[in-house]
């Protein structure tokens, strides 16, 4: 019996079934050159559908005239060379499709070039200015500020020192340890637009709902003073000074007396990190604009930073004599701080790891000098105007309007305009929120039966909050006058130049919104005032955001009030411990009048007014 095993190996090998009359060699080459045959018609529908998908996007079905579709594809590509590469294929596809787009615009009748210079010059022209830090837009005089919309909000604590928003969500911290998060309302101007741009439905059974105007209190969480000694206690344990928070909206950051900086979660006001490394009360926090590096100054006369993705420390930079007060930043890697006695604002270049340092203590540059009405029973002057320079003793505040340009505020009122190439103010505004009324003797001495000469002058009204909308010219400053001012940066950069008040509606006396208070008299008359005011108490901070794509729906300016200062009780005033929301729209372009009508020939009552 035969098998496998058994079988002489001879017999094992296979013949080969060659065909009769072909060489070897010949039989070789035929089989390479199938393959290569085989591999490129594999190729091909592969890198045919690559090229056809250039051509335009979306569904097979969509009747898209900008669209080239399979069937013309498939036909230039018959008739084009066979040697046509990729590259050209794509161009001409390229070209196609730009004739394609170009005929559905001529027939629907847009300009071509006005579309170029709008939509694609200006924005060129923006983004190169926003990539090197520079102002760009002038927006103060498109908006309407006197007419700005008012609404007030607060919760049951004390005065509220700092404010930050994160759009729609708004966070306030107080001198009670209190963290809340708030959602602002969608102004009536946006709904109404949003609303008009959906199709039209079948009205409701039922009226909508009135808008709501109050922003509602999403999260509250509050520290403790008995908890100071315990160490694991995940909060703060005295007043809370300061508050920040990132633009994407994950990180809430806040500074108190206690020593320590928190990082919180902004979804649910979690803590997620307590940092103790500063030596005294974190008074001042500010993100890098697009980042989570987050800046902190301190009463102990340092400003350190952070990077909130690892949750991890920098480095500390040092310099001030004195406290540091507030710190500010834009995009750049680096930040701006003010040293409260020490009267100075340095500018620091982390990666370069250098400052520059901006002395204050004078009326350096060019300035604004107001001229205050002091009357004669004050037994100063004879009643005549007269010009009152005050020093400035202390820098309390500070903003960027970009990242060479920068403005302070003191405790003389005065607000003034850095340029990085000048060591000394540009130009200064001097008590740029009026002056208090000179106390009387009653107020000024402890004797029973005081001097009737009024001692001393009027005092002028610290500058205790300050904001700009970046890049621009825009400026807010807030003190206890009872209005939040609206100031511009000229075109040429060396002035500031007022605007008005948020909120006036043109109700206020024009001595009142400029300031220019001084004397007893004053005092008699500032009971009637009060009921104008747009903000009552201290403006303790200021934070104001854009609404819609680059501010084409106006501004959100969120003010922070008490009644007393965020860093102690020198001053107590009148006011509300709580926060006010301004929404600021654009200013409607009037419409001509002729002999009573309208350009369109219609004789409306508006037309027809006087």
């Amino acid at each position: 019996m035969s098998s496998f095993f058994t079988t002489p190996a001879s017999q094992k090998k296979r013949k080969r079934q060659d065909a009769p009359g072909v060489p070897s060699s010949k039989r070789q080459r035929k089989t390479v050159d199938g393959a290569n045959a085989a591999k490129s018609t594999k190729s091909r529908p592969a890198r045919a559908a690559r090229d056809e998908s250039i051509s335009g996007s979306g569904s097979e079905g969509d009747e898209d005239p900008g669209r080239i579709s399979d069937e013309d594809a498939a036909s230039s590509s018959d008739s084009g060379s066979e040697e046509e590469t990729g590259a050209q294929r794509r161009l001409r596809l390229a070209e196609q499709y730009l004739e394609n787009i170009k005929g559905e615009v001529e027939t629907v009748g847009f300009d071509a070039e006005e579309i170029d210079r709008d939509l694609i010059a200006e924005r060129l022209k923006e983004d190169v200015a926003g990539t090197k830090g520079k102002l760009y837009r002038h927006i103060t005089s498109s908006l309407d500020f006197s007419s700005a919309s008012k609404t007030a909000f607060r919760a049951d604590t004390l005065a509220t020192t700092s404010i930050a928003v994160c759009p729609p969500y708004v966070y306030t911290v107080s001198k009670d340890m209190s963290l809340i998060k708030w959602e602002l309302p969608t102004p009536t101007t946006l709904s109404q637009s949003q609303s008009k741009t959906k199709k039209k439905k079948k009205p409701p059974v039922k009226p909508p709902p009135p808008t709501r105007r109050r922003p509602t209190k999403l999260l509250y969480t509050r520290g403790n003073t008995s908890e100071s000694h315990n160490s694991k206690y995940q909060h703060h344990t005295a007043p809370i000074l300061t508050v920040a928070a990132s633009e994407d909206g994950k990180y809430v950051a806040t500074g108190g007396a206690d020593k320590r900086l928190i990082v919180w979660s902004a979804s649910d006001l979690k803590p997620l990190r307590i940092f103790t490394q500063h030596r005294d009360a974190v008074m001042g926090l500010a993100f890098r604009k697009g980042t989570n590096q987050l800046y902190s100054s301190s009463k102990d006369r340092t400003i350190k930073t952070w990077s909130l993705d690892e949750l991890g420390y920098m480095e500390t930079l040092f310099g001030h004599q004195d406290e540091v007060v507030d710190v500010a930043a834009l995009a750049m890697e680096r930040c701006v701080s003010v040293g409260a006695r020490d009267r100075s604002a340095r500018l620091w270049k982390v990666i370069e790891e250098s400052q520059l340092v901006f002395r204050g203590g004078g009326g350096g540059g060019n300035s604004e000098k107001r001229k205050h009405a002091v009357p004669k029973e004050n037994g100063l002057t004879n009643g005549e105007p007269k010009i009152l320079s005050y020093t400035e003793g202390s820098i309390d505040r500070v903003a960027m309007i970009d990242e060479e340009t920068f403005v302070t505020g003191s405790d003389n009122g005065g607000i003034s305009l850095w340029s990085l190439h000048k060591k000394k103010p540009v130009f200064t505004v001097r008590t740029a929120h009026g002056l208090d009324p000179a106390l009387t003797p009653e107020e000024a001495s402890t004797e029973a039966e005081p001097d009737l000469k009024v001692p001393g002058e009027p005092q002028p009204r610290w500058i205790t909050a300050l904001a700009t909308v970046p890049y621009s010219d825009v400026i807010l400053s807030g003190s206890w006058d009872g209005w939040v001012r609206v100031w511009r940066v000229s075109e040429d950069k060396k002035r500031i130049e007022e605007v008005g008040v948020l909120g006036s509606n043109g109700e206020v006396e024009e001595e009142s919104v400029h300031g220019n208070h001084g004397g007893m008299e004053t005092r008699a008359k500032q009971d009637d005032a009060e009921e104008h005011l747009s903000v009552r108490g201290v403006v303790n901070d200021i934070a104001v955001f854009e609404r819609g794509d680059r501010g084409k729906d106006g501004l959100c300016v969120v003010v922070a009030t008490g009644k007393e200062h965020r860093f102690g009780r020198w001053k107590t005033v009148k006011g509300k411990n709580g926060a006010v929301v301004f929404e600021v729209s654009k200013k409607v372009a009037e419409v001509p009048k002729l002999n009573g009508a309208t350009p369109n020939g219609d004789t409306s009552e508006m037309a027809t007014e006087t």
